[in-house]
């Protein structure tokens, strides 16, 4: 069952959103993951931060890949160090040193939201953190996914529609393209997603996502991944 409301299509469950995989789906593009140790370094999006959703279970992104790589290996370590509002070198210093002690073999990076919010915005400073997190992590070993950021703007155009933030959200998205590609990192690619101008993704706040937006970022994971799987079989 689906509605209109606010001009984008909102899905009555997770079962029935085309954006949202079955955990029977899930499993069959996991099938091969190796990933038995799995890290997140981040912000509010790391944590999980996210409204209730009717028809979506109150499960953040990362818990739901967790949950998933660990129907494919039981044993699975998941480590999950994200928190609320920090800012890329804040990340960096509180996180980096937990992450590479506990020896992951796949790690995520979402942080640099809070910096491209702020008005000292330095897209130099913003990238020189990435490369500190994610050239130490490729270099221990780890495969590393980060996200590119939807763009907000063109869902609250009324909000959040002035004062250069899509220009901003560009400039930090080609950065976090850049470094993903200097070191091998996989990138989820959210600016492009068909759900990026969908509002029910968001929570009330228009920052953070919400229990369906969990569940579309944790698919877009998997999906991710699983392309990585397949390009590593190629021969």
């Amino acid at each position: 069952m689906t509605s209109v409301e606010n001009g984008s299509v909102r899905h009555g469950s997770e079962a029935s959103d085309p954006y949202v995989l079955s955990a029977q789906d899930v499993d069959a593009l996991l099938a091969a993951a190796p990933w038995s140790r799995f890290a997140v370094l981040g912000d509010s999006l790391a944590e999980g931060l996210g409204e209730a959703v009717p028809g979506y279970q109150d499960i953040p992104w990362a818990d739901r890949v967790a949950a998933a790589l660990r129907r494919r290996h039981p044993g699975l370590e998941y480590l999950n160090l994200g928190v609320r509002y920090l800012r890329a070198a804040e990340v960096r210093a509180r996180q980096l040193k937990p992450a590479l002690d506990f020896r992951p073999d796949l790690v995520s990076v979402v942080c640099g939201g809070n910096d491209m919010l702020s008005r000292d915005f330095s897209a130099e400073t913003v990238e020189a953190e990435l490369v500190g997190l994610i050239g130490p992590l490729r270099e221990a070993g780890a495969d590393v996914f980060v996200f590119t950021i939807q763009d907000i703007t063109a869902v609250f155009p009324e909000q959040l529609g002035g004062g250069g933030l899509r220009e901003r959200i560009q400039v930090f998205n080609e950065q976090v393209r850049s470094v993903a590609a200097r070191y091998g990192a996989m990138v989820v690619d959210m600016w492009s997603h068909p759900t990026s101008s969908s509002r029910d993704v968001f929570s009330s706040d228009m920052l953070h996502a919400s229990m369906r937006g969990h569940a579309v970022l944790a698919t877009a994971v998997v999906t991710t991944l699983a392309e990585q799987l397949a390009t590593a079989e190629s021969p």
